[in-house]
């Protein structure tokens, strides 16, 4: 995991209108009910699911998918994807913009997190992603070893890994050079000959006349006065998710070549797409 990015500051955000916090109350009480229902009946089921299935999930994943689709309905972002999200077991890479991403790539395909620990103590987003099946990992090189046998026991167990090689989140206008060490789990000899990993792009397209950078969640940003711009924004914007052909672990000579080859997808899709996207009215 690298530092925090620090790119250039965004502006400042707009003062919220009467019915931007008309808005805000509304569809944050919808994400709320959603967000928290759906985790409330995400741990009774996992009551029953746990002594029967242990590491296996076969039930609660399809709860998570379904409250991350509901969360784009509620606050109006457009999803849509490009591609095909692999059948084959493994992993999933993607370039890092926003915690909106959580909701984006779960919306289309049942996966589990990878997050620094800090994320497990963060106010109501950590007890959420312990519940959900997240794996915490520590900028510690002593717990590297530990931290590589989690991943090998998650993925023998059949769990698609997410986590985003660069390490931090962007503006989303850009995507950082990835880092290779999460993906020497891979090449564990009882894994690499039938694990595949998946590069996907993730763009973001503003609402008509706000910055371009709108949804991007980086630096220094405080997550509530966020999650209120995007609440009480008057229209939306998109996510637009490009999944790329999966990448045979056993096809590469290491986790750097790996790394290289997704980070080179993963680019690419988000370059030909931000070529594509509506740039914002001035």
């Amino acid at each position: 995991m690298s530092a925090t990015w620090q790119g250039a500051p965004a502006p400042a955000a707009a003062r919220i209108t009467p019915l931007g916090w008309l808005r805000v109350v509304l569809r944050g009480s919808a994400l709320g009910a959603v967000t928290f229902g759906g985790l409330a009946l995400l741990l009774v089921v996992r009551l029953v699911e746990r002594p029967l299935y242990g590491l296996h999930r076969p039930v609660t994943p399809y709860i998570t998918q379904g409250v991350c689709r509901a969360a784009f309905v509620i606050l109006g972002i457009a999803h849509r994807t490009e591609g095909t999200p692999m059948a084959q077991p493994g992993a999933v890479v993607a370039n890092h913009a926003s915690w909106l991403d959580i909701f984006a790539l779960n919306a289309r395909k049942r996966i589990y997190y990878v997050a620094k620990s800090e994320v497990a103590g963060w106010a109501g987003i950590g007890w959420l992603a312990r519940a959900t099946g997240t794996v915490f990992i520590a900028r510690d090189r002593a717990q590297a070893a530990a931290q590589k046998q989690v991943f090998e026991d998650r993925l023998t167990a059949g769990h698609k890994l997410l986590f985003f090689p660069e390490g931090t989140s962007t503006d989303g206008r850009r995507v950082l050079p990835f880092k290779p060490t999460l993906f020497e789990a891979f090449f564990a000899p009882a894994l690499k000959e039938r694990i595949f990993v998946q590069p996907v792009s993730v763009v973001y397209t503003a609402p008509r006349g706000q910055d371009a950078r709108f949804y991007g969640w980086w630096g220094d940003m405080d997550f509530a006065p966020h999650l209120l711009k995007v609440l009480a924004a008057p229209c939306q914007g998109e996510v637009f998710l490009t999944y790329h052909p999966p990448l045979r672990v056993a096809d590469f000579s290491g986790r750097k070549s790996l790394c290289a080859a997704c980070e080179i997808a993963v680019r690419g899709g988000h370059t030909a797409r931000l070529s594509r996207s509506r740039p914002p009215a001035p």
